[in-house]
């Protein structure tokens, strides 16, 4: 899953692709690199980052999200708004990436209507205040049954099980020390009977893991994170550099990626 922030403000590449041109061309990039999915989101959620209307969403993701889908290409909208979920499914987007879990009023309601893959997060807090001093007695534990009660809730709702992956959440409401442990324990979350969806592309604790300040380096460590993640059950991988991350996935393991059409 390649990543398309159509932002100012992204953490890792805020104002790079927020004009539609710049970001449909970054999309059919990622794509022509071994994407197999384009994620595109119009707010960040990088800590402190600002809110965003739901218009101001949808006018900077939807022309992207209709010009990707109409090259075939299969878009996930990365949104928690159920209007911007309406919206991006009608301009063409196959998936819905939601952090906050369909938490928000109106958005399980909403994904059950338009019957697409879902992807539930954890995050401790709102992006405004999970790095305050996130805490946890039992990282793993905690978070599997949070992931558990979201599953719950989805299908009560009359969503399909098939439409159902999960995210631990890395870098929200997580410490350095906390994203440690969970990397070396995804194996849990695997075993939770939905795919499991991992994103720690360019996050501050994987620049902490470099020495080198350069994007080459900082890619390969996050593609050696994902060659982890996979190996520990990861379905699917989010990512801001999807040749160097195919390269090292293809090299390692010798795993092929899943095809556009498993994205209903």
């Amino acid at each position: 899953m390649g990543i398309v922030n159509v932002t100012p403000d992204s953490f890792s590449d805020g104002g790079r692709f927020d004009s539609h041109e710049s970001a449909i061309a970054q999309g059919r990039r990622l794509v022509a690199d071994g994407a197999h999915i384009v994620d595109v989101g119009g707010e960040s959620t990088r800590p402190s980052a600002a809110t965003v209307s739901v218009r101001e969403e949808i006018e900077r993701v939807i022309p992207v999200v209709s010009a990707l889908s109409h090259d075939d290409i299969a878009v996930s909208i990365d949104t928690s708004k159920p209007e911007v979920m309406e919206a991006a499914v009608a301009a063409g987007a196959r998936m819905v990436n939601d952090i906050y879990a369909l938490r928000r009023p109106g958005a399980l309601k909403m994904v059950a209507r338009l019957n697409v893959p879902v992807c539930l997060m954890h995050m401790q807090g709102t992006p405004a205040t999970m790095q305050k001093a996130p805490h946890y007695s039992d990282i793993g534990r905690e978070i599997a049954e949070f992931l558990i009660s979201r599953i719950d809730a989805c299908l009560d709702a009359g969503i399909d099980k098939a439409n159902l992956l999960i995210d631990p959440g890395f870098g929200f409401g997580k410490t350095r020390y906390h994203n440690h442990i969970l990397m070396g324990g995804l194996s849990r979350f695997s075993e939770l009977g939905v795919p499991l969806l991992i994103g720690v592309s360019r996050k501050a604790f994987v620049r902490a893991l470099t020495q080198f300040d350069s994007l080459e380096a900082l890619d390969q460590i996050s593609a050696l994170l994902a060659l982890l993640a996979v190996e520990q059950g990861a379905k699917v991988v989010r990512v801001h550099n999807a040749r160097v991350t195919r390269s090292i996935l293809g090299k390692c393991s010798g795993l092929e990626p899943v095809s556009p059409q498993s994205v209903n």
